[in-house]
């Protein structure tokens, strides 16, 4: 009963924790990034993709009823919960590189035995794919939903048009809408999917080294 109930203290937790890192990088610093998913990554990582999913839809879900600005928002939790299910996939085809209980260094650490920087450079090259394969399947469904967003206006949300810089610098208005929704989103979410999956990572190792997560995990 203690391990469901930490849990869904961390899922909902983690959830409250990606709406307070949109709101601060969007609206106060200003930067036209999402980082609303760090903690969906973090907390699959850590505890499975069961809890990452329901993680990454409150997210969503909260922020809604937070600021309801139309029921368009809501159709971008399923961004989030793909982003739980990728990175969870990407667990299971490189188990040494990201399942925390196998690989979690120890520090003290030394760096030069053991192959000890091997292992590091594995774990970088698979979080760089882990973010390339976020960015692409972000903005392919990113791109699916804001076009049904903006052409429906009683369901808009500025989440649909948080790309809209580039798209109206990159594409032509006779540009297909699919398209230039999708590859307006790359620039970004190439940007937004690194920081999300190495600052979703970090925290998961930390949670594990304090908490010592690998006895929550599944």
């Amino acid at each position: 009963m203690r391990k469901i109930v930490l849990l869904i203290f961390f899922s909902i937790t983690g959830a409250l924790l990606n709406i307070g890192c949109n709101v601060l990088f969007t609206y106060y610093i200003k930067l036209p990034l999402y980082l609303d998913t760090v903690f969906t990554v973090a907390v699959t990582l850590s505890c499975g993709l069961i809890w990452g999913t329901i993680c990454g839809a409150l997210s969503n879900i909260f922020s809604s009823i937070i600021s309801f600005q139309g029921w368009g928002g809501l159709l971008f939790a399923l961004c989030n919960i793909a982003a739980a299910y990728i990175t969870w996939l990407f667990t299971r085809l490189f188990p040494r590189e990201l399942n925390l209980t196998l690989s979690a260094p120890q520090i003290p650490y030394n760096f030069y035995g053991s192959g000890k920087i091997s292992k590091w450079l594995d774990k970088i090259i698979v979080l760089i794919l882990l973010s390339f394969a976020l960015c692409l399947a972000m903005s392919v469904l990113g791109g699916f939903i804001a076009v049904i967003i903006l052409s429906l206006p009683s369901s808009h949300s500025p989440e649909a048009v948080i790309s809209s810089v580039f798209r109206s610098t990159m594409f032509s208005q006779k540009f297909p809408a699919i398209l230039s929704e999708t590859l307006s989103r790359i620039p970004l979410n190439i940007v937004d999917r690194l920081i999300s999956v190495f600052a979703g990572y970090g925290i998961a190792l930390g949670l594990r080294s304090l908490l010592k997560f690998s006895s929550l995990r599944p």
